[in-house]
């Protein structure tokens, strides 16, 4: 932990705290049916374009019912063409690398991961994907889950905001509005930005290259069938292959990762993600993809100041995220940094930290911090692999899932999943004086908390169940040589264990990084983590939507002596408090059984 680290950690959040308030004002006028913007002269013409195709009445607004309803419908029919266009990859245009159609469970995990916003990718980018399908698949479905999530918080907002109300907005509004406003004239410089940095943007078909220095490996050797051979003991025959050329991905790179980044989706255009020179070619696109991430979900904060009247509020929930942020920087950045034990025993220098699994461009620091923001939000864009950090270290990623991704988190669902918890903490709060609580003068009720509990019990059920059942059952790929099935892992013990808990919080919290070892494209694998990322998307929406129109039907009381104040820092406190109390012991113990008793193995000379 070196002064450039704290110097690169200082300008990071001095950046985010000032772009947080003008962003947000601009939010307000985004997500105003009536607001205005500079672009109005451009976008509003093609608003009202886009209401006339999709009959829809744009002053007429939405009860909670409707409003779920439209989004449910929405996302169910952009996942079926999404669907589709991965079966028929093969026959679309676009397509210069003759790309197969994908599989029917790798399609219906893919479809079902980028309509959630999670990007979960049980395939190779740049050997599975064509253009076509990476541009109006994916690359479309970046820019609609975004805008979906921002629509939620916006709605569960105006349901605080508003009283007696029987309407939380337009569903149709609001993600026009956040697509056309927002999310689009933002990408297009952002991926210009991007461009003068050195990514690619173009339709040539790959090039193949001849390398300068051709060496020779051993590969298992394969029978005219295409199975492993083995020799007389069973052990996989090896041959010698002369590898002399090399083939340099190409495509339309910037523009998927511009709205990558800033829609906190996380798909890599290739396998390597943020660590690939051609998705991350600089110091400064490192830094631009890291702040793109929070920008608006910390900005959504200020938005939601200004909509209850009450800038405190917005600040302090601005002050809990960060607070949460910070420790996991800390405690991430402080366990890779140390190393492993056991490799200082062999004699390696204990100042290099734990470099294993990390770009030598980027470093330890921008490692740590890359790895705690895009698991803070629902990212999962990766410049290193987590499945190489410390167990500790490691540790930090898979928290920050398993919280619900609420620290500062994806756009719009950071807000609302931390609206959650403050709803929870005025609920304790009112518990621990004896009085009905209250919140910005609507008074929580056994409703309410009903609802709340649902979003939480929602994220438990399915992260752990799904773990669970993946323990037990053998649902990896056959072993080449001996062909028994197996659970898909890279590592036994602890470890092992680690990699299935890591990837039902990623696809359960909407995230989409993984830990590498585990290989999940198989039938059953893709089944369920897709399952996964439906539930932890719209089973924890409906309760939220179901908060914001009990919230919107509420009369306002007045303010009394034993109110309890949602600001300053007693509440960021207590807000912080219920953060860890609810969410992080509903997963210590399966965190004792992966992470922690790792580390403490570590420590005791054993490695997995």
């Amino acid at each position: 932990m070196n002064a450039n680290g704290w110097i690169q950690l200082a300008l990071y959040v001095g950046v985010l705290l000032l772009i947080t308030k003008p962003l947000g004002l601009y939010l307000l006028r985004v997500l105003d049916a009536r607001g205005k913007t500079f672009l109005d002269p451009i976008m509003r013409p093609i608003e009202r374009l886009t209401y006339k195709l999709l009959c829809v009445d744009p002053e007429k607004e939405h009860d909670w019912k409707r409003y779920t309803a439209a989004m449910l419908i929405f996302g169910f029919v952009t996942m079926l063409f999404t669907y589709a266009i991965l079966r028929l990859q093969d026959i679309l245009p676009l397509n210069p690398q003759k790309m197969a159609a994908l599989s029917e469970h790798l399609s219906f995990n893919t479809a079902a991961s980028f309509t959630t916003n999670t990007n979960w990718q049980s395939y190779v980018g740049e050997s599975t994907m064509s253009y076509f399908s990476q541009m109006v698949g994916l690359a479309s479905h970046n820019f609609l889950s975004a805008a979906v999530g921002i629509s939620i918080a916006a709605a569960l907002v105006r349901g605080i905001a508003r009283h007696t109300s029987k309407t939380i907005g337009n569903f149709w509004v609001d993600l026009t509005r956040v697509t056309y406003y927002l999310l689009l004239p933002i990408c297009v410089i952002y991926a210009v930005v991007l461009v003068s940095q050195g990514m690619i943007q173009n339709f040539k078909p790959y090039d193949t290259v001849s390398l300068t220095e051709p060496f020779t490996t051993q590969v298992p050797k394969v029978d005219d069938k295409g199975n492993p051979a083995v020799d007389a003991q069973g052990k996989p025959v090896m041959e010698d292959k002369k590898i002399d050329s090399q083939t340099i991905v190409q495509g339309p790179m910037a523009s998927q990762i511009a709205i990558k980044m800033l829609g906190t989706n996380g798909g890599g255009y290739t396998n390597a993600n943020a660590a690939h020179p051609y998705e991350n070619p600089t110091p400064l696109s490192n830094f631009l993809q890291i702040l793109s991430i929070f920008a608006i979900p910390s900005a959504l904060t200020y938005y939601l100041g200004r909509m209850v009247k009450n800038q405190g509020h917005g600040w302090a929930v601005w002050s809990a995220m960060f607070v949460v942020f910070l420790t996991g920087v800390l405690v991430s950045w402080h366990y890779e940094a140390a190393g492993n034990p056991i490799m200082h025993q062999l004699g390696v220098d204990p100042a290099s930290g734990n470099m294993e699994g990390k770009e030598v461009r980027f470093g330890i620091f921008n490692s740590a911090l890359f790895a705690t923001i895009t698991t803070d939000a629902s990212c999962g864009a990766v410049n290193s692999m987590h499945d190489s950090f410390t167990p500790l270290g490691g540790l930090v990623p898979l928290l920050n899932m398993e919280l619900g991704e609420i620290i500062f988190g994806g756009v719009g669902a950071g807000l609302y999943g931390m609206l959650i918890f403050v709803v929870l903490a005025v609920f304790i709060a009112g518990l621990m004086v004896g009085r009905t609580p209250e919140f910005l003068g609507k008074k929580i009720e056994p409703y309410d908390i009903k609802m709340a509990a649902l979003v939480i019990l929602v994220l438990g059920f399915s992260i752990l169940g799904f773990s669970a059942w993946a323990c037990l059952s053998k649902w990896g790929a056959p072993d080449p040589v001996t062909q028994q099935l197996t659970d898909g892992t890279n590592n036994n013990g602890p470890h092992g264990f680690t990699e299935i808990l890591y990837a039902y919080s990623s696809c359960t919290g909407n995230n989409g990084s993984a830990f590498g070892g585990i290989g999940a494209n198989t039938p059953w694998y893709n089944a369920t983590l897709g399952l996964a990322t439906l539930f932890g998307r719209f089973a924890m929406i409906v309760p939220i939507l179901a908060l914001a129109g009990s919230l919107a039907r509420k009369k306002r009381v007045a303010s009394s002596a034993g109110t309890f104040p949602v600001s300053g820092p007693l509440f960021t406190t207590l807000l912080v408090g219920t953060v860890l109390l609810v969410g992080a012991l509903t997963f210590f113990p399966a965190l004792s059984l992966g992470p922690i008793i790792e580390h403490f193995m570590m420590h005791s000379g054993k490695l997995f």
